[in-house]
């Protein structure tokens, strides 16, 4: 994590914005279903595209969808069914903060990360 002794809101703000990008990785984690839990004992991973999440926060909680696009920059994760409409009627994708979903099915198509979450024990 980003270490900040300050206080201070913005330089709080502040060290997340220029947070570097294998630390920003952290600050894109989501809680893991009870299951989940118990299979890779482990609390959170992080999202990644093709991930199955389920909204726990927000108008849309209870929504079960797959994760489309993770942007590092802005922290926000874009989940297939998540949406708003704009004022002509047509709907655009919610940006959704990671902390408010909970993965409930995990994509292990990426060897390196089924073998961090010790999926070969």
């Amino acid at each position: 994590m980003v270490r900040v002794i300050s206080k201070q809101p913005r330089k709080q703000r502040k060290a997340r914005y220029q947070a570097p990008a294998h630390l920003r990785s952290r600050f894109l984690h989501a809680a893991l279903s009870k299951d989940l839990r118990e299979q890779y004992s482990t609390r959170s991973a992080r999202v990644v595209t093709g991930d199955t999440v389920k909204m726990l926060r927000g108008e849309s909680a209870g929504t079960e969808g797959v994760v489309d696009l993770v942007n590092t920059r802005t922290y926000r994760i874009i989940v297939q069914g998540v949406s708003i409409p704009k004022a002509d009627g047509t709907e655009v994708p919610r940006p959704v903060d990671p902390s408010n979903v909970q993965i409930t099915k995990l994509n292990l198509k990426d060897p390196r990360r089924a073998e961090k979450l010790g999926e070969g024990k």
